[in-house]
């Protein structure tokens, strides 16, 4: 840690540490405050959110910024990507089915509408259409993860220098939004069509975090080494495809390619693998579970507590617009053309509310607001199965290039 023009810098392995202190303070905090629990907000953006505030009074009474090396929070990142690929089933994405198709054609116009919107109100203050695909898909649909992986290509080929806080604001604040979106729309469509679940077998599917059943058998050293292994085989291959691709013309984020790279590993090990070598791929094994959740804790506490606050002061105007106005889009979207396209069912009310955890906040976001849906009305299997799909491998794909269109299209 050194002082310098009133800049305290903090290096990568302090860094590391205040984010592991934010999440348990995120937990304290989601323990003892039930609106926190109620909207289902995460931990990292509790406690990433306090300890921002906390920095930014820092900065207005004594004028030092905390500055933090971000290079293991980067890391972070790819690796949590990486776990959503391997976690990646070609079964899956068949049993998707016709419902899948309509959910991911619906997202893909959606996220052209969003980056629309975003950039019509940002024009209306005078600001870069930059600023407007900040506020759209990339923080929105995309989420801190892609925030955190476009922000610094944006601050500094468009100099929207403070590109950083507004995403992760947008982001924060659309995980909010979302959280009180997607139950109420759910139990509106259920009781205005009296709606009730279709009688079915329930299978659990876990991308992220550990049930507890998973928790009481525990994870042994070398079901995690071996996990980490196969993240490392699949990061290594993912960077030899970016570095391809780049030379191809093509700019994609290290997460992107890592990601794909997992899930073509995937699907292309043969079932008899683990016969002839003694050694399982971890896909949906506890140990990749476990990873994911501390990767992603760790990174969007990293991320969240590194907000300079005082940056946005400006801005604090259009970016409440721009959320105001992806809210409402959300929920036309959801109510006039999502639900009567999926079916007017019950399994397409309870994949409305997922919708709005997809296209304002995250994929743990559309989770919680389907589980708790479903343990008051009923289960949905089908909507577990398209939603994470569609959230956490389809999305990241598909933004990846809709984002660089928008930015060459509107503000090359």
């Amino acid at each position: 840690m050194e002082l310098l023009d009133g800049i305290i810098r903090i290096d990568s392995f302090l860094a590391v540490t205040i984010g592991i202190v934010v999440l348990f303070v995120g937990k304290l905090l989601n323990t003892q405050i039930g609106f926190l629990r109620e909207f289902s907000i995460p931990e990292p953006v509790t406690g990433g959110l306090l300890f921002s505030v906390l920095f930014g009074l820092l900065y207005f009474a004594s004028g030092h910024a905390i500055e933090f090396e971000l290079r293991a929070r980067d890391i972070l990142l790819v690796y949590f990507f990486t776990t959503i690929g391997i976690n990646a089933s070609a079964r899956d994405l068949l049993a998707g089915g016709r419902p899948l198709l309509i959910l991911l054609a619906i997202t893909i116009a959606f996220m052209f509408a969003q980056n629309l919107t975003g950039i019509g109100v940002a024009s209306l203050f005078d600001l870069p259409a930059a600023v407007g695909v900040v506020g759209g898909s990339m923080s929105l649909i995309g989420g801190h993860g892609t925030t955190i992986a476009w922000a610094p290509s944006i601050a500094e080929n468009f100099g929207i220098s403070n590109a950083m806080e507004i995403g992760i604001a947008s982001a924060t604040f659309g995980l909010i939004l979302a959280s009180i979106m997607g139950g109420p729309i759910a139990k509106f469509l259920i009781t205005r069509h009296k709606l009730t679940p279709v009688p079915q077998v329930v299978e659990e599917i876990q991308d992220v975090g550990l049930t507890d059943k998973q928790r009481k058998e525990g994870v042994d050293h070398m079901d995690f080494l071996g996990a980490v292994l196969a993240i490392h085989i699949c990061i290594i291959i993912g960077f030899a495809l970016n570095k391809a691709i780049a030379e191809a013309g093509l700019m994609l984020p290290l997460f992107v390619t890592c990601l794909f790279a997992g899930i073509l590993i995937t699907n292309l090990v043969p079932k008899n693998f683990s016969k002839w070598s003694g050694v399982t791929w971890p896909t949906r094994t506890p140990a990749v579970a476990l990873i994911a959740d501390i990767s992603l804790g760790a990174f969007l506490a990293m991320s969240l507590m590194s907000m300079q606050l005082w940056t946005l002061i400006d801005l604090a105007g259009p970016i409440f617009t721009i959320l105001a106005a992806q809210f409402v889009l959300a929920v036309v979207v959801t109510l006039f053309v999502l639900f009567p396209l999926m079916g007017k069912n019950y399994d397409a009310a309870v994949v409305s509310a997922g919708f709005g955890g997809v296209t304002l906040g995250s994929t743990p976001t559309a989770m919680a607001n389907m589980a708790a849906v479903t343990q008051r009305f009923g289960p949905s299997h089908r909507a577990f199965i398209i939603v994470p799909l569609v959230s956490a491998f389809f999305i990241d794909l598909t933004n990846a290039m809709v984002i660089p269109f928008f930015l060459r299209t509107f503000s090359g």
